[in-house]
């Protein structure tokens, strides 16, 4: 592509080259245009002198000698030739006359049958031979009365002087002149270039320097400046680009600064100025987007599947784990692995998750940095490691003490990458740490809500929010579910006999017994003062009445501590079936209301199931 003074000059160039070639064609026929004029005024007067001269030589008796005059004439500088031309009737008059009178060519033919005059270049255009042919018209009138002399009519041609002049001379002035033009305006037309191409260097440099630094500002470096060459206007121009790209570097410099404390990273003092901190600008509107998501999120598990998201997705790692810490019970919890929630793990040793010290990041409260010392942790996974895999391990500190971790594990090809979006995945943490505090917290006081403060099991509360869960869960699988109420016989008794403090102790152990008789995922409700409620689910009323005298045998033989001294008690039990007994879960639940009652009205110490009888018995009552 070519450059503006190039093009500039180029213009110029061409411009002033038409125009000699303009000036050298219009002189050339300027010139011409003269040369013939001159001729032919030339050729007209000097015909007019041998119509005169031999006027006078038929006058004086000498035409005889006409040849010698027009010897003479033809001596006149720029003539070469002149001869004349007898017309019919001066032939049929005097006779034929000297040889070279009867010699016609065409053009003589022409001005005697037409008697009009023919000036015209010899050989062509550019012959430097003019030729005029005059004819001599025979008149009456003027100084001389041709009629007296020559027996023709007025206007009749009597002959023709054909004259032959050189324009060389005039040609060789022209042309001379021509290439005087034609040189000066040459010599101008470089002086005006060159003129106009010093005056143009400025501008020319000033605008390649602005072209460079664009190219550079385009990859993000704004440190080029343009010197100021002038003080006009091309100077004014590289004065405020300056201006222009100082305030740029200061304000993104200014921004890149603030970003960088923003996300507690080190601002880059190299690569792209303006797409990192593009980046890093759109990185953190992204984090915010984040932060009012995971903010409206109901629970934790929501947030971490929110962060595995935001790593894959967002920073193109697929290999990474979420850990969630315990502090009170020392233990780790994986979320998930590589993206998969609750599966295995994977990327380290098992026994994090019983003994979370273990963990050197929950050691230490702070990243561990695996990237060239794999080492450095002991419970990387050996496997991973001799894969060439290395780690990155960030945590999230809440309360003070690290509540989760977010593992990276890496390729070799994958550490650049790993070191640019580390400060972005941090702030992502930061923002994400608060939230999982607020919902762990949220979560913590919610189950204190639905759980007995004092026994530690569920409580009507819990009862109320999840029975449908529950039925909901007998219907997708197909099973039964048992209902079985308790109540400890006589307990009213140990309050007014050994005090409040005694019959407390006394309902703990009964709920330890409790759990030691019944599967993990069976609910104990403390549904009331000394009454139980325990489900059984996936159990049908033959099972859970099993389970029931399981529980009331073991009741029966524990030795309760009242103060100094050990006591036995009994407890009493209505058990039923949903849906054998019921299609509604309060409607089971009142079934083994029921059932208890007639358990405490048999005498107590048993386990009663429902049976219709039982209801139709408590109606009419």
């Amino acid at each position: 592509m070519l450059k503006l003074q190039t093009k500039t000059l180029l213009a110029l160039a061409s411009v002033m080259l038409v125009l000699i070639i303009v000036i050298t064609l219009a002189s050339l026929a300027s010139f011409r245009d003269f040369s013939i004029r001159a001729a032919t005024e030339q050729t007209r007067t000097s015909a007019e002198m041998i119509r005169v001269a031999l006027t006078e030589s038929m006058l004086n008796g000498t035409i005889h000698q006409r040849d010698s005059l027009l010897s003479r004439i033809t001596q006149i500088d720029g003539l070469d030739e002149a001869r004349v031309i007898r017309g019919p009737l001066v032939q049929k008059q005097f006779g034929d006359g000297l040889n070279i009178e009867s010699l016609t060519d065409p053009i003589d033919l022409q001005v005697l049958q037409s008697g009009k005059s023919v000036y015209t270049l010899v050989g062509g255009y550019l012959s430097a031979e003019f030729r005029a042919t005059v004819p001599y018209i025979a008149s009456s009138q003027g100084d001389v009365n041709c009629l007296s002399c020559h027996a023709a009519s007025e206007g009749s041609v009597l002959g023709a002087v054909t004259l032959i002049a050189s324009i060389q001379h005039m040609r060789k002035a022209a042309l001379l002149t021509i290439i005087i033009l034609v040189g000066a305006t040459t010599l101008f037309s470089i002086i005006s270039l060159l003129f106009l191409r010093k005056l143009l260097q400025p501008l020319v440099i000033t605008a390649n320097e602005i072209e460079q630094a664009v190219r550079q500002a385009k990859a993000g470096d704004f440190s080029i400046r343009v010197q100021q060459r002038s003080n006009d206007e091309i100077g004014a121009i590289a004065r405020h680009f300056n201006s222009l790209s100082e305030g740029i570097t200061t304000k993104l410099s200014e921004i890149r600064h603030n970003v960088a404390h923003l996300i507690q990273s080190q601002p880059s003092t190299n690569g792209d100025l303006l797409a990192d901190t593009a980046n890093t600008v759109s990185g953190l509107v992204k984090v915010s987007q984040f932060k009012q998501a995971i903010e409206e999120d109901e629970s934790s598990e929501e947030v971490f599947q929110r962060i595995s998201e935001v790593i894959q997705t967002e920073f193109n790692f697929n290999q990474f784990s979420i850990y969630e810490v315990d502090q009170t019970k020392r233990k780790i919890a994986v979320i998930c692995v590589d993206g998969i929630a609750q599966a295995p793990i994977q990327w380290c040793n098992d026994d994090i998750t019983e003994k979370c010290t273990t963990c050197r990041v929950v050691r230490t409260g702070h990243s561990i940095d695996g990237t060239e010392n794999t080492l450095i942790c002991r419970s990387f996974s050996n496997e991973a490691r001799q894969e060439g895999k290395v780690y990155f391990c960030l945590p999230v500190i809440q309360s003070g003490g690290v509540g989760s971790i977010i593992q990276l594990v890496l390729q070799a090809d994958d550490l650049p990458r790993a070191q640019h979006a580390r400060p972005l995945i941090e702030s992502y943490l930061r923002e994400a740490a608060p939230v999982l505090q607020a919902k762990s917290l949220m979560a913590s006081l919610r189950e204190s809500t639905l759980n007995d403060a004092m026994t530690g099991l569920r409580n009507r509360r819990f009862l109320e929010e999840y029975s449908e869960t529950l039925v909901s869960q007998c219907k997708r699988r197909g099973t039964s579910m048992t209902l079985i109420m308790m109540d400890l016989d006589y307990f009213k008794k140990v309050n007014d006999t050994y005090g409040h403090d005694v019959g407390d102790s006394i309902l703990i152990d009964l709920a330890n017994i409790f759990k030691a008789n019944v599967r993990d995922s069976d609910l104990i409700i403390r549904y009331g003062g000394e009454e139980f409620l325990i489900i059984l689910p996936d159990t049908n009323a033959n099972e859970g009445h099993l389970v029931a005298e399981k529980i009331r045998k073991a009741v029966e033989v524990f030795q309760f501590k009242a103060g100094g001294v050990l006591i036995n008690k009994t407890i009493s039990a209505g058990l039923a079936d949903y849906p054998g007994n019921g299609q509604a879960f309060w409607q089971v639940l009142k079934y083994a209301d029921v059932s208890l009652y007639a358990a405490k009205d048999a005498g107590r110490n048993q386990v009663v199931c429902f049976t219709p009888e039982l209801w139709l018995s408590e109606e009419k009552y």
